[in-house]
């Protein structure tokens, strides 16, 4: 297998021997029959014009199908509201909505009100009608929209009572299905008192009160809270007929393993990383091997927290340097240059982990490329 040296934090180096290539790189097939899996996938950049490379962004959305994994687009791991803009989203649903009618894949997509201008100030009503937009977009398109968390809603709400008036707003006018999105500070410190309260218990509160505005529309809830406890505890609590998605990056395996109560589905970031792995791991929960999914998923667990090390929100740097190594896009950029918001050594132990995991598709082309960032980063090894 092939061996590189990487530098070692405060100095030195040190060798590292790749592990053996994992047949389940090889898979495709059907979705998986146990759990409803979305992976948030990224868009690729073209780094000589600062635009949405398109066909590298479809070309890994159907990579993402083959694999039986449904796609969750236009969210936090697309860099929506931290380089793609509302007209690149609105293009993406478009696109992506074709690709996975072709496909015979699954869509989510995210809805927000991104396209209102945020230095102006907003009632209720413009950012109820401002959801109601995109949502119908997405719909037509296809897809099932996420409503996700509103920067503009959580600056304007004076408190729970707010964000229950908007969001029966949008429900009232939505045919539905729809997922809702709540997003932690974690990931967003704009979200640190969504639902009208930093109390969370109070938050919980309210957000179950959202999904009981109108029964049967609200058809799950991706909660990206990192609190498994929490997930676990509100899972429980949920109306019939509304499903938990785990957006936590940091116990996924068990909390989609689930207990004697219950299980999440999950629409996850990581899985855009680890995607393979995933795909391998449900199909031993598919089979009534619980054990064998958590063998499988279970060491893809110390990547996804480093991934997601704070600061949280630049999990996305490393989303796509994995995506480079791997051979789905010919860089290692992203909108707005954000792949600097990661340093070489928080790289560099991405790589060892992601081996160790079962993550590289391709050992030698991933030795190559690692070779190729350390040598931009002045690495002589």
């Amino acid at each position: 297998m092939p061996s590189i040296t990487l530098p070692v934090p405060g100095g030195g180096t040190r060798a590292h021997t790749t592990a053996q290539r994992l047949a389940w790189h090889d898979f495709t097939g059907p979705a998986p029959t146990s759990r409803s899996v979305y992976a948030a996938a990224h868009v690729v950049v073209d780094p000589l014009t600062d635009t949405i490379d398109w066909d590298t962004t479809l070309a890994f959305r159907r990579h993402l199908w083959s694999l039986g994994l449904g796609v969750a687009d236009g969210m936090d791991t697309a860099q929506r509201g931290g380089g793609l803009t509302w007209p690149h989203a609105r293009e993406l649903v478009v696109r992506s909505g074709a690709e996975a009618t072709a496909a015979g894949g699954a869509l989510a997509f995210g809805a927000a009100t991104d396209q209102l201008d945020p230095l102006t100030a907003w009632s209720l009503d413009d950012l109820a009608d401002a959801y109601l937009e995109q949502v119908t977009l997405i719909a037509q398109a296809g897809a099932t929209p996420v409503l996700m968390g509103s920067r503009l809603l959580a600056a304007t709400a004076q408190g729970p009572d707010d964000y229950l008036y908007v969001y029966d707003r949008v429900l009232a006018q939505t045919d539905g299905p729809v997922l809702l999105h709540w997003l932690g500070a974690a990931f967003d410190p704009a979200m640190h008192d969504y639902w009208g309260d930093r109390d969370l218990d109070a938050a919980t509160g309210t957000v179950l009160q959202v999904m009981g505005l109108h029964p049967g529309k609200v058809t799950g809830i991706k909660v990206s809270l990192l609190d498994a406890g929490r997930e676990i505890a509100m899972r429980r609590r949920l109306p019939a007929g509304v499903r938990m998605f785990t957006g936590d990056d940091f116990n996924y395996d068990t909390l989609i393993r689930g207990d004697d109560h219950g299980h999440s589905e999950a629409l996850l970031g990581v899985f855009d990383a680890i995607a393979a792995p995933a795909r391998a791991a449900l199909a031993r929960l598919d089979a009534g091997d619980p054990d064998g999914f958590s063998a499988v998923l279970a060491p893809t667990v110390p990547l996804a927290r480093h991934l997601f090390t704070a600061p949280t929100a630049a999990y996305k740097t490393g989303v796509v340097l994995l995506a480079w190594l791997n051979g789905h896009q010919r860089h290692f950029h992203l909108l707005g240059g954000a792949q600097s918001a990661r340093s070489v050594s928080h790289l560099v132990r991405l790589f060892e982990l992601a081996d160790e995991a079962g993550a590289l598709a391709d050992p030698d082309l991933a030795v190559h490329r690692m070779r190729q960032l350390l040598a931009v980063a002045g690495f002589e090894g």
